[in-house]
């Protein structure tokens, strides 16, 4: 018989002022939650319900790292979002009883490469080489509780790109969650990018991004 692969590490995130990390099971990524950036991918924000696509856990990249420029794109861009943490799987739950099942939140980076984004769309096709690619969820540290409004800023070499709060999502983080639980089972150490402002753009090798949520730890990258 062949050689088994070995069993690869678990995929576990930084706890902000803590020694344990947080495990990772699966990452959820919401699209289009915020109305000027529907507008600006050419949706209508009054009429779409949330819709989902994920990226494999070991996409995780902390905040602070230099990666490479991903392969296979020249338009690779920058969406600054808000990641919640689960602490508490669950099915069909409400939107009153989704805030229980929080564990914290984090300040995240969904890193695209909209140049396939866009094919895969003129295809009709999955977002999977677009969005799901190696280290394309840069992620800061987590903190553990609830989380009030706050604004939303994405820095590309200290000049701001993007900005907005947390309230002018569409779609709330418990009816996201809400939303969620009605295509699958969530589970504790499942992560959900909660969606983007407007002012998405391309980031360049050399440059550096910051994406920022309130007081959480800062999410960020520079590219190689």
């Amino acid at each position: 018989m062949p050689t088994l692969p070995p069993i690869p590490a678990p995929v576990t995130l930084l706890i902000h002022e803590s020694a344990l990390r947080f495990p990772v099971r699966r990452i959820f990524c919401v699209g289009r939650n915020y109305a000027e950036h529907t507008r600006e991918m050419g949706g209508d924000p009054t009429r779409e319900a949330p819709f989902f696509f994920t990226k494999p856990a070991d996409a995780c990249v902390p905040s602070g790292a230099t990666i490479p420029y991903p392969p296979r794109t020249a338009d690779l861009h920058h969406e600054a979002e808000l990641v919640v943490a689960l602490a508490i799987g669950g099915r069909d739950i409400a939107p009153e009883d989704a805030p229980a099942h929080i564990w914290g939140h984090a300040a995240g980076n969904d890193l695209t490469r909209r140049d396939l984004q866009a094919e895969a769309k003129a295809a009709r096709r999955p977002w999977d080489m677009a969005k799901g690619f190696d280290r394309s969820a840069i992620i800061g540290a987590l903190v553990a509780g609830p989380l009030a409004d706050a604004p939303i800023t994405c820095h590309v070499n200290g000049r701001l790109t993007q900005s907005a709060r947390l309230s002018d999502m569409i779609w709330s983080v418990p009816e996201i969650i809400a939303h969620l639980s009605t295509y699958v089972d969530l589970h504790p150490g499942d992560l959900i990018f909660t969606g983007t402002p407007a002012g998405v753009g391309p980031i360049a090798r050399g440059d550096t991004c910051t994406v920022t949520v309130g007081d959480l730890p800062h999410a960020t990258v520079t590219l190689t």
